[in-house]
């Protein structure tokens, strides 16, 4: 069970304070009573409106004076910060103590979850074993404290976000996120959704279990929602070092991040924060999170003001522009002759995640990229002023609005922050609790 658990309406800044001071007190009493070294791990930057960067810096203060204190950001394969962008997201933390990770050579293996495993679990979808590698600096320095603090929100590879997902791709290696991205993929986006526990959930959970297990570590795990004045807020604060610490998060996120809708949406939009979300890996979020609400012949538009690229890496950059998002059969057929699929199947992967199998369009207003780029792997391109100019962000809600005209779209300020479907799509899949 987690070691305690808050949760309410909006939870305040002073409140949020407090119970990070409770988390140093529980911590050293059930793990370490006086700590030396400390590890914190945060999510990266495109997780700071979920302000668990300050949540970081705030621990970072508590524990400093007596403890020499560390933060690595959990990147996955995503671009490591700038100092500034370290700033922006962990305030006063001092650069020489935030690290960043090296997914392809700053890893060590732990061990491995069996094909068979992978094969039972999955229902057969997936039959390949998933290599198991974790950031050298957590597995081979010597820790007094680990603390892991991470937003859970609908994900689209396990279900939900955090939790042991911090180690195993966060801080994971290439093989590692390749054949476990690849495993999700094949069980189908669309049943991991807000699953609380996908096949690839029970993999990790099995890998933390056998393979993490002596970690000095604890979860702090978030939870916000949109509040009735309609600003997204911290709704529930689980701290624990078990399962259930993310079960209960898992839950709560469940009922407050999840719409539900009796017919599908014929034409949304989306806002993906310029200051955080500068390539389609993780713009693409708000094709995840809301194809599960679209129509048939509907559309999606993302209004992008950072958007500057497609992968996170020059290879997978490279992948995106030369295959495009062209739909399961297509990719799929490709990836078993193609070598840049098979060696970057966690791009593969992408490549189905991001693609509406032709029941929608979507279309793209980006800062820095070109009509021809967007077209050029399968999106439709808008421009960006225009964009803004017809759907300004500032003078529209979340949910339905009419606007001058007749048109109505629905509109998503934050598509990271939840999951849209319709009841028919949400409940009358097959995937497991």
């Amino acid at each position: 069970m987690p070691w305690f658990s808050e949760k309410s309406e909006r939870i305040s800044p002073e409140n949020i304070e407090q119970l990070l001071r409770q988390t140093v007190e529980e911590a050293k009493k059930r793990i370490c009573a006086a700590p030396k070294r400390v590890l914190l791990l945060p999510p990266d930057i495109t997780r700071a409106h979920s302000g668990v960067g300050r949540m970081t810096e705030i621990l970072y203060n508590l524990l400093c004076d007596e403890a020499e204190v560390h933060v690595i950001p959990t990147l996955g394969q995503h671009v490591p910060h700038s100092p500034e962008e370290n700033v922006r997201m962990f305030g006063s933390i001092p650069e020489e103590r935030i690290h960043a990770h090296d997914w392809r050579d700053g890893c060590v293996r732990v061990g491995e979850i069996p094909a068979d495993f992978v094969e039972e679990v999955s229902g057969g979808a997936a039959d390949w074993a998933i290599p198991i590698d974790i950031n050298r600096m957590v597995i081979k320095e010597q820790w007094d404290l680990i603390i892991n603090v991470g937003h859970v929100v609908p994900h689209e590879v396990l279900g939900f976000a955090n939790h042991n997902k911090n180690y195993i791709i966060g801080l994971g290696g290439k093989d590692t996120i390749c054949t476990a991205h690849m495993a999700a993929a094949c069980y189908g986006i669309e049943n991991n959704l807000g699953t609380l526990i996908t096949p690839l959930r029970a993999c990790f959970n099995k890998a933390e279990d056998e393979f993490l297990g002596d970690l000095p570590d604890l979860y702090v795990q978030v939870v916000m929602a949109r509040s009735a004045d309609d600003e997204l807020v911290h709704t529930g604060i689980h701290v624990g070092d078990d399962l259930d610490t993310y079960l209960e998060a898992a839950r709560q996120s469940r009922e407050q991040n999840i719409t539900v809708f009796d017919e599908p949406l014929e034409k949304v939009v989306c806002v993906m924060q310029g200051d955080e979300f500068f390539s389609t890996w993780v713009a693409n979020k708000a094709v995840y999170r809301t194809r599960m609400a679209m129509a048939d012949g509907g559309e999606l538009i993302i209004i992008a003001p950072g958007l500057k690229r497609f992968g996170e890496q020059p290879d997978v950059d490279e992948l995106i522009r030369k295959f495009g998002y062209s739909g399961t059969p297509k990719i799929m057929e490709a990836y078993r002759t193609e070598p840049m699929l098979q060696d970057l199947a966690h791009g593969t992967a992408h490549l189905i995640h991001g693609s509406s199998e032709g029941r929608f369009t979507i279309t793209y207003a980006p800062s820095k990229l070109s009509k021809e780029e967007i077209e050029g792997v399968n999106f439709n391109y808008a421009d960006l002023d225009e964009m803004l100019a017809k759907y300004p962000p500032d003078k529209l809600k979340e949910g339905f609005n009419d606007l001058p005209g007749g048109e109505r779209i629905f509109f998503i300020p934050t598509p990271s922050a939840g999951l849209w479907a319709t009841r028919e799509k949400l409940y009358g899949r097959t995937s497991a609790e």
